[in-house]
């Protein structure tokens, strides 16, 4: 049996999953005080693609959820539930690639620090100068990380909020239809019910009628017989 469309999405999904979390765990996993300046821009690199590889799984969810919706109803509820646990699943991924982020700035902050311990005595103060700018620097990007995974978390919440009142809003249009399409039955059967309402009464009429007739015929025929006998008996 061919895969659809939809379990496509969900493998590849998984896949980018997989390489956003072993380098993730690289990537946390390495030395804070190492002084190879390579590892540090390896590193950086590692980080840039998988913030790629997240955007490729924001992709891969899109599509997914779109495969979902056009779905048949006996799959799209569970192709959804599906999304919904890979949206949580990537949420979390993005709060672990945070903190590795932050992580790896620090280190190569503390790493630029170490470098300039061999400069003279003289230059102490500039350095110890261009030391706390930089740590403002870093503590003011980190607020901004912060602010943005925020404004993201929210973002994300928003088009949740969102596609669960296009589905609520999907599936109220259904039940109207049916709602219109049982009132339609409820009035052909109301007129059916008139109908035989009418049909009921024009049979009680003509059987009044026909009861009347045939005690006017047997009352005809008494005074018949009644006028026979009493010429007889004349």
């Amino acid at each position: 049996m061919l895969e659809s469309p939809f379990e496509r999405y969900d493998a590849e999904f998984l896949s980018l999953m997989d390489q956003v979390k072993s380098r993730l765990r690289n990537a946390s996993s390495l030395p804070s005080n190492s002084p190879t300046t390579g590892v540090a821009s390896s590193t950086e690199a590692d980080m840039k693609y998988t913030q790629g590889l997240l955007s490729q799984c924001d992709d891969l969810l899109k599509q997914m959820q779109v495969e979902a919706r056009t779905a048949d109803s006996s799959t799209k509820q569970v192709w959804l539930q599906k999304v919904r646990g890979c949206k949580a699943q990537l949420a979390n991924l993005r709060d672990d690639f945070q903190t590795v982020q932050s992580k790896v700035e620090r280190e190569a902050l503390l790493l630029l620090t170490s470098n300039e311990d061999t400069v003279s005595s003289s230059d102490y103060n500039n350095r110890s100068s261009n030391n706390k700018q930089r740590e403002r620097l870093l503590q003011t990007n980190n607020q901004l990380k912060k602010q943005n995974q925020t404004l993201e978390n929210a973002q994300r919440i928003l088009v949740e909020t969102e596609e669960v009142a296009m589905e609520i809003t999907t599936e109220l249009g259904r039940n109207r239809e049916k709602i219109a399409s049982a009132h339609q039955r409820v009035r052909d059967v109301s007129g059916l019910t008139n109908q035989a309402r009418r049909i009921v009464q024009s049979m009680s009429k003509r059987e009044v009628q026909q009861k009347l007739l045939m005690y006017l015929v047997a009352a005809l025929l008494v005074i018949a017989v009644i006028v026979i006998l009493y010429a007889m008996g004349s």
